[in-house]
């Protein structure tokens, strides 16, 4: 088995590094030359070696300075593969493989040919070329070799493989360390969490990166609360905690909206040093703009020393989702000036930033940027953001011209922004098809069911209401059950409709018949219409008030004091009824009550929402 030698370097290779330009290098290769040193295999390889991995900007002169070789020796051709497989252009590790297999001299891969080799595999996303790799690796005896084996089964993870991961890792006598990371690693990026789970409570000895793998498994199948208390048994183990770590705490933050949790985080970071790279800053401005802070979002976003379009897209999400759309389009407009090229993410919240604020003109100025500007593609969430755009303005029928022209299928949330729009500006026809198409599309899309209930309702068309329950409930399609989530001194309080078992319900229920006096004081009635199918399925006044956010607020109102927000986030669509509730409450007690609900913020202050009763 060969390897990639730590000996002494030559000392006039020793002069070249990062910094060396081709020029530098030319006069250091001639001087190598007229000193004979080259014809020294040892020699040649190191310089070879260093001109590919010191700069990756001299790669090409590397690959010529090979080209005059006869026989270059496998440490050489080894190095070319590593420095290719780390490169813009990982195919040409192929080329090298090939030489090695054509040598004059008989030359044989070892395993850091295949550690390289699968590596390059994975950069190109070519699964048919890491079959080709793992049958080499079979072929020339390396299928026990742990790093061999760990980098197939990170290769197959990035091609979603989860089942070839496993006969990998199944296929090992007796898996190391390195071996069970990198296949808990996969289970992670595939989302097999379970086992995950059983891998990672089977481990003896577990490294940083085996906790960060089962914390971003959690973290990235929506289990954020077993994410977070992982991340507190790693503290406790005195595992070291690193930037892997944080982003995927910060996701689990963002994914319940958990603001003290992530400001913890944030602090944390802060307190212990950890580097904020431009990954860890992107994941800080994500959490905050999940969370519906958009002060910290952009002062975390102001102070960072290095930004990406990854970076200053996140921002102009969170703007554009808490309704701050002319602080997003400017921002848009700064990342131009500083030369940030935009991708399709950036546009999707160019696009929402114009919907909330009204800018149909800009908005489809935008769109058109798109492909007669920076030649992206739009896919089907930008032409479902126009027909929300449209909808949002009223322009019904120029949603639906819209979407007839779409280049490919309409999807269904495209027909869910035009059958909301339809709702809202009693397009009853229009609606009628769209609502269709939705079925069409997902047969078992309760949304579609819902707002088409809702639109005729509101109509008085109570027969038609009564077809669509009767359609649902022939069809099996059910609303999921409605949850708000809210935390409350760093501990996370979870209300379901209808459920009473929260330790301090007592309290609540009197609240909640507080909050009753005081809305029928100011003239609230509950409206018992049918429409009301739109907020869970219930009927009665009393069962209205057992709705989950309604709930989340009367335990914000006891448990939160004064001038605090109320903050909760909900894993349905806000009803009508909660959403008007809602405003009056943050008017009669004087409170801000921050709801994020699966589409976007709703910011009440003043009996007012953010949304302008448009959500």
């Amino acid at each position: 088995m060969t390897c990639l030698r730590r000996i002494a370097k030559h000392p006039t290779i020793c002069l070249i590094d990062s910094s060396t330009t081709l020029p530098e290098l030319k006069q250091i290769h001639a001087h190598l030359l007229a000193r004979g040193a080259l014809r020294d295999p040892l020699v040649f390889g190191q310089f070879v070696t260093s001109v590919a991995l010191e700069n990756p900007c001299n790669i090409g002169y590397s690959d010529r300075i090979l080209g005059h070789c006869e026989a270059p020796s496998l440490f050489a051709l080894n190095s070319m593969i590593r420095a290719h497989s780390k490169s813009s252009t990982p195919e040409l590790c192929f080329y090298y493989y090939r030489e090695i297999l054509d040598s004059e001299n008989r030359l044989l891969p070892d395993n850091y040919t295949f550690n390289f080799l699968i590596r390059a595999c994975t950069q190109i996303l070519e699964p048919t070329a890491g079959h080709c790799a793992h049958s080499s690796v079979i072929k020339h005896g390396f299928h026990g070799d742990p790093h061999v084996e760990s980098g197939l089964i990170r290769m197959y993870a990035e091609f979603g493989q989860l089942g070839c991961c496993r006969k990998v890792f199944n296929g090992i006598p007796d898996p190391d360390l390195v071996c069970r990371t990198a296949m808990l690693t996969a289970c992670a990026s595939c989302g097999d969490v379970r086992f995950a789970e059983e891998l990672f409570n089977e481990m003896a000895e577990r490294d940083d990166v085996a906790w960060n793998a089962m914390i971003a498994s959690y973290a990235q199948c929506g289990k954020s609360k077993r994410a977070l208390e992982l991340f507190h048994a790693m503290q406790m183990e005195g595992v070291t905690v690193n930037e892997v770590s944080m982003v995927s705490v910060l996701s689990a933050c963002s994914h319940l909206g958990s603001l003290d949790q992530g400001r913890w985080a944030h602090s944390y970071i802060t307190r212990n040093k950890i580097r904020v790279t431009v990954t860890l800053g992107t994941a800080l401005i994500d959490m905050y703009g999940k969370c519906g802070d958009t002060e910290h979002l952009m002062e975390v976003f102001w102070g960072m020393k290095e930004r990406n379009v990854y970076t200053w897209s996140s921002a102009m999400n969170g703007l554009a989702m808490s309704g701050m759309g002319r602080q997003c389009l400017d921002l848009y407009s700064q990342m131009k000036r500083d030369g940030i090229v935009p991708n399709k993410v950036t546009l999707i919240s160019v696009l929402r930033a114009c919907n909330v604020v009204g800018f149909v003109e800009e908005g489809l100025r935008h769109f058109e940027s798109m492909k007669g500007t920076y030649g992206i593609e739009p896919e089907l969430e930008h032409y479902g953001c126009v027909v929300d755009l449209y909808g949002r303005a009223g322009l019904v029928d120029e949603a639906l011209s819209f979407i007839s022209e779409m280049p490919m299928e309409p999807h269904a949330a495209a027909w869910g922004a035009l059958l909301n729009a339809c709702r809202i500006h009693k397009k009853i026809e229009i609606g009628k098809l769209a609502a269709r198409k939705i079925v069409e599309l997902e047969a078992k899309h309760h949304g579609a069911y819902v707002l088409l209930s809702n639109m005729y309702a509101e109509n008085k068309t109570w027969e038609s209401v009564d077809d669509v329950r009767r359609m649902m409930k022939n069809r099996g399609v059910k609303k999921p059950r409605g949850c708000s989530v809210m935390e409350v001194d760093g501990q996370l309080h979870e209300f379901f409709v209808g459920d009473i078992s929260h330790p301090m319900y007592d309290e609540i229920s009197v609240m909640l018949g507080e909050i009753s006096r005081r809305l029928k004081l100011v003239g609230y009635v509950a409206n018992m219409d049918p429409i009301l199918f739109d907020v869970e399925d219930e009927e009665k006044e009393g069962s209205l008030f057992l709705h989950s956010e309604k709930v989340a607020i009367a335990f914000g109102l006891i448990s939160l004091k004064q001038g605090t927000p109320i903050r909760i986030v909900k894993n349905l669509r806000v009803c009508l009824d909660c959403h008007d509730v809602t405003k009056l409450i943050s008017g009669i007690f004087g409170r801000e009550i921050i709801v994020r609900d699966r589409n976007r913020f709703h910011h009440f202050k003043g009996g007012e929402c953010s949304c302008g009763d448009y959500w």
